[in-house]
């Protein structure tokens, strides 16, 4: 695992690609063997063991989307997506438009900090859900989310810092009083 320091220093663009399998994790082992590093948001799912206790599973919070790192020329890329036995596509500009979309560094960055795990007041949206909340541009200036930037968006009757990449959108709650605008 890096230390924050190399990731805050890593500035290579990510990749959205949406899977059409539901082997998620075969889809990130192929991408490894390349070199090629790879994130899926997972969050923490309370499962039942055939003792019947309950007990926490980390699980995909999407099954059909994962993060791909842009450290090799898209040429490459390109090539390896394309070589792959597995049914996937990388999300573009557009419909017409075949150039790959890049999510930059530190959007990248944010939305795998607000994704941790062990963080419990947080909620996964979609794309077309997070388009419809209202909020204003801010950034985080206290506590330990001090950095981060989204938007501020109000969901039953709490506070919360939205964050969105291509494909899907995070949540988490947060004191609006932490937030100053970033609009000025």
């Amino acid at each position: 695992m890096k230390d924050t320091e190399d990731i805050l220093q890593d500035d290579f663009p990510w990749y959205g690609i949406k899977l059409y399998t539901v082997r998620q994790q075969e889809v990130a082992d192929y991408f490894a063997q390349f070199q090629l590093e790879t994130f899926i948001p997972q969050e923490y799912v309370d499962v039942e063991t055939s003792e019947h206790k309950i007990k926490q599973v980390l699980r995909p919070v999407v099954r059909n989307l994962l993060f791909l790192k842009k450290s090799k020329d898209e040429k490459e890329i390109r090539e390896i997506v394309t070589n792959c036995n597995y049914k996937i596509s990388v999300l573009t500009k557009g419909r017409t438009d075949r150039v790959y979309y890049e999510i930059p560094a530190k959007q990248m960055f944010e939305f795998r900090v607000m994704c941790n795990p062990q963080i419990t007041m947080r909620k996964f949206l979609s794309e077309k859900e997070a388009h419809l909340k209202a909020g204003s541009r801010v950034v985080v200036k206290y506590g330990p989310m001090k950095g981060l930037t989204g938007r501020l968006v109000r969901s039953s009757k709490k506070y919360y810092l939205l964050k969105e990449v291509p494909g899907m959108a995070i949540m988490l709650k947060i004191s609006r009083w932490c937030c100053v605008s970033s609009e000025s």
